[in-house]
């Protein structure tokens, strides 16, 4: 259980969000503005923009409001507008994600900066260009940073900010409100940091299929299978430090270092990209995936990222570390009780949305884990009452001796739902708690009756509560 805590950051609630071009990028910057509260104006050429945009969102909405324990804040209000002027004339924030070709971009950022207030930050999504290449011709400079997502932009936390210190600072504090990684680069480089080392993979597995040693499949499976889930929570170095046992990273880099002089890559170099190479991979993809849309597997991937950053929340290690600091702040703001009910009264201890990784091969929430959000409800009543971390810290904490639940309808991923608890007894060391579970619309999805015991977590036994707590469940009478 975690007491309610102050916000890890100052959300800024009045900025406006710009996205400039709505591609795969754009969208994902988009659905990740509004699902965080903010409004997003867009403008894009494309005849079908919003419809992608729109599509995008609908994903979004389904899985990123999962990754955490509370609700997001309110949903900001998209726009799509007629023109760049129209769309940056108010924004505080402008995303510019359109085609990689620098003169494209440089007739964009003449645009933007004719009509964007003069305070406002020009953040390019660009996996390679530098901000100093950016910054030509323009009339502010300092005001053009990178700022580098990944793909799914609404759900990895990940941005990589190159460009002035000062932008880039005040870039980072924007981003870490909307529950993102900004990880400033510390000198301006060609395809910044990540890109560079997939490109080292990337150049390694065409070979790999260029001289038929591998299929993509067996290549995804090498990653998916192995390291790639080692570095998902440690990155590379924290996991080859362990690979050099007790001694540590010296004496892995004594034992490994030598292998790196042998001829076992081509990374200086790249196969010829040939119609024959390329339909050969073309190909292979088909056979491994084909049988999906994009749609789908873009709901598979995002199911897929849920489950596994939802995981790393509990050890609160590497993306769960990030998860658990925005969950803070939205205790802060949920519109939950702020002091213990009467008895017998109801109070909301709980609003939330069912995370994809929840939902069974029924197609609807799984029944444990009814079960674990009527367990987080009790926790912030708990909290509340005082009998929060510091309390456990101290050795004494509640324990749950009998829970029976009722199931009364189905819980789809993506679904909101609030708790409403009462306290049914309070005496000594026995808590009664009954909730009601409930949609967005009101219906009642399940009630659960919970009873706990007070427990001395040194004895492992019952015991009565210590005064600060007793006091707040005699005031309950």
């Amino acid at each position: 259980m975690a007491a309610n805590a102050t916000s890890h950051s100052s959300r800024n609630k009045k900025i406006h969000f710009a996205v400039i071009g709505g591609g795969v990028i754009g969208g994902g910057w988009a659905a990740r503005f509004l699902l965080m509260g903010y409004d997003v104006s867009v403008f894009d050429t494309a005849p079908d923009a919003e419809r992608k945009i729109n599509e995008v969102l609908k994903n979004a909405r389904r899985s990123l409001p999962g990754l955490y324990e509370h609700v997001l804040p309110k949903e900001g209000q998209l726009v799509f507008c007629p023109s760049i002027a129209e769309a940056v004339r108010n924004a505080g924030w402008i995303s510019e994600s359109i085609p990689e070709r620098l003169d494209i971009k440089h007739l964009a950022y003449t645009e933007i900066q004719s009509h964007c207030p003069e305070n406002a930050i020009i953040a390019s999504s660009t996996s390679g260009f530098k901000p100093s290449e950016l910054q030509r011709h323009a009339s502010n400079p300092k005001q053009i940073i990178v700022a580098h997502p990944f793909n799914p932009v609404y759900l990895l936390p990940l941005v990589e900010l190159v460009g002035d210190a000062q932008t880039t600072e005040h870039a980072a504090n924007i981003l870490s409100d909307l529950g993102m990684y900004p990880l400033r680069v510390r000198k301006e480089i060609d395809a910044h940091l990540a890109d560079r080392l997939l490109e080292a993979v990337w150049r390694e597995g065409l070979w790999l299929i260029n001289d038929g040693v591998a299929t993509t499949r067996e290549i995804d499976d090498a990653i998916r299978y192995g390291f790639g889930l080692r570095w998902a929570q440690m990155g590379m170095f924290e996991t080859y430090r362990i690979a050099g046992g007790e001694a540590g990273m010296a004496h892995f880099i004594q034992q490994f270092g030598p292998a790196l002089k042998w001829p076992w890559t081509k990374l200086m170099d790249v196969p010829e990209l040939t119609d024959e190479l390329v339909d050969k991979i073309a190909s292979q993809s088909d056979q491994q995936s084909g049988q999906y849309s994009i749609r789908a597997l873009e709901r598979i991937r995002d199911d897929n990222l849920v489950g596994m950053m939802r995981a790393l929340k509990v050890k609160d290690w590497g993306a769960g570390n990030l998860l658990n600091q925005v969950d803070q702040t939205l205790s802060v703001e949920a519109d939950t009780f702020t002091a213990p009910p009467a008895l017998g009264d109801s109070v909301c201890t709980t609003r939330r949305v069912v995370p994809s990784s929840w939902v069974d091969y029924n197609g609807h929430m799984n029944d444990s884990h009814y079960g674990e959000v009527f367990s987080k409800a009790s926790d912030e009543l708990l909290a509340g009452m005082g009998a929060d971390q510091d309390y456990v810290s101290q050795g004494y904490s509640y324990f749950t001796v009998d829970l029976q639940i009722s199931y009364l309808a189905e819980c789809l991923a993506g679904d909101a739902l609030a708790v409403f608890t009462s306290i049914m007894l309070a005496e000594g060391k026995k808590l009664k708690l009954a909730h009601e579970m409930k949609n967005a619309e009101g219906e009642l999805c399940a009630t659960c009756s919970q009873f706990l015991l007070h427990v001395d977590l040194n004895t492992r036994k019952s015991c009565p509560p210590r005064p600060p707590i007793a006091a707040a469940l005699a005031r309950l009478q």
